[in-house]
């Protein structure tokens, strides 16, 4: 069988007719990545494919160091041409793992290269990537546009100015919506000069003096109604662990106090400033018809001596559990719920033994409305956008809610090349519903089966944002 061809992954009839019917041809809707707006904006060519490939992929860099590739040709100061010959020589040690079929789908997509790449033929492959890259269509903007991607929504901090979405929306040539996400991190996990130096800069941006949780709170929905006139109409959280515990305004005004002395808020303190820091946002959110989304369960920055000489986002996170989490989801989303602030909410979950326990809790909280299935179990993310990881969550999904009403896919990705992930996706999707057809577990009804793959390709997703 011909490696990556026209039915990679598709290993039964039925899987085949859907994909190539239905799936294949749909737009993307990115609605959560990391790609930088300046990059788009600017949209200066690549230097080489290690600038394109290799810079800030921690999935690949965690494969080199395991491969045992030194740092320096990782993402330290080798030249371009030794990252890329590392990176080829760690490839065959990928066999089995998702970066083994990504670099492969996109090495055909963008590059037309069907060969795999390998320690023997890497110099050529370096300079036939190479030359592609000096095209137009290989800067970002045409990365995108090849990619069929309808919209994009990258992420940003509160006190951004979102210049540079001004920049690309100006733009009328290109057709991508490029969408800012709000990512309010520093609100709920910042301390010492860190969150001070946020609230600073958040009294700025608003011209208003924050000395009371309130002012604090009134600050954020400043920030969340500028996204709002830009174009954004999500935000996003990312927590190690979901928790909640009350708190009153007297009691939140005395630990925001303790947060702007730069002193460090005891483990039940904290959870009661995040869970109001929170539930304030949900009503911000609400009242703008947003979409909430949370990553849980991410423990970060676990190799001390390299965050301390590279930083974060560096390839030393793990996936964590959390004993509690049914209880303590639960009560945040019943918080939301009793003030009438529960917006549209997606959860993702870093766990996949907390999977049933996530999508149960959410179905407690559906509800009807202009949008089906608002509470959504989003998409494997992290170390679970593997086959594995996806259909572990999109029969999580089946089990426990609606599998027709699933917003799909996303990348978390900040490569201009991570869009064949999409693909990717759709297939494990589709031959997991071309075997439930050929098992008879579902009907061969291709009226019935057009519409779920539509929906969960595209048209969800469409309706759900309401871009």
């Amino acid at each position: 069988m011909e490696f990556i061809g026209k039915d990679f992954m598709l290993t039964n009839e039925a899987a085949r007719e859907i994909y190539h019917q239905f799936a294949a041809h749909q737009p993307i809707i990115d609605y959560h990545c990391h790609l930088d707006p300046r990059a788009i904006a600017e949209n200066k060519p690549f230097d080489t494919i290690t600038d394109l490939w290799l810079e800030g992929d921690h999935y690949k860099w965690r494969a080199m160091r395991a491969n045992g590739v030194p740092e320096e040709k990782i993402t330290g100061s080798a030249p371009a041409v030794e990252k890329f010959q590392a990176w080829a020589e760690t490839l065959d040690s990928c066999i089995g793992n998702p970066l083994y079929h990504w670099t492969h789908l996109e090495l055909k997509f963008y590059f037309g290269i069907t060969e795999t790449l390998n320690g023997d033929n890497w110099r050529r492959i370096w300079d036939q990537c190479n030359r592609l890259l000096q095209r137009p269509e290989f800067s970002p903007k045409g990365l995108i546009t090849q990619s069929n991607v309808a919209v994009i929504c990258t992420t940003d901090s509160p006190t951004d100015t979102l210049e540079y979405h001004d920049a690309i929306r100006a733009d009328e040539a290109f057709p991508c919506k490029v969408l800012p996400t709000f990512r309010p991190d520093a609100a709920l996990d910042a301390e010492g000069e860190a969150f001070i130096h946020f609230v600073s800069v958040m009294a700025q941006l608003t011209g208003k003096e924050i000395t009371r949780f309130g002012d604090f709170a009134a600050a954020l929905e400043n920030r969340v109604e500028y996204f709002h006139q830009h174009g954004g109409r999500l935000a996003d959280h990312g927590l190690t662990e979901v928790n909640y515990l009350p708190a009153d305004e007297k009691t939140l005004d005395a630990l925001l106090a303790k947060k702007c002395r730069g002193l460090t808020l005891a483990p039940d303190e904290k959870i009661r400033f995040q869970s109001a820091v929170l539930l304030a946002l949900a009503g911000a959110y609400t009242r703008r018809r947003w979409a909430m989304q949370i990553h849980f369960g991410a423990l970060r920055n676990n190799n001390t001596r390299r965050f301390n000489e590279l930083g974060a986002n560096i390839g030393c996170d793990s996936l964590c559990s959390q004993s509690d989490i049914a209880q303590q989801l639960n009560a945040l989303l019943d918080a939301m719920d009793q003030r009438e602030s529960l917006p549209k909410t997606i959860l993702y979950n870093l766990d996949p033994a907390q999977n049933d326990v996530v999508a149960s809790a959410l179905a407690n909280f559906q509800r009807p409305g202009a949008v089906k299935s608002p509470m959504q179990f989003g998409s494997g993310w992290w170390f679970n956008d593997t086959r594995r990881g996806m259909v572990r969550q999109l029969t999580t999904l089946a089990d426990q809610g609606l599998l027709m009403n699933f917003v799909g896919m996303l990348t978390d990705s900040r490569s201009f090349v991570s869009y064949p992930r999409h693909d990717y996706f759709r297939r494990i999707f589709c031959n997991l519903v071309g075997l439930w057809v050929t098992q008879g577990e579902i009907p061969n009804d291709m009226k019935l089966l057009k519409r779920l793959t539509e929906n969960v390709c595209y048209n969800n997703a469409r309706d759900y944002f309401q871009f």
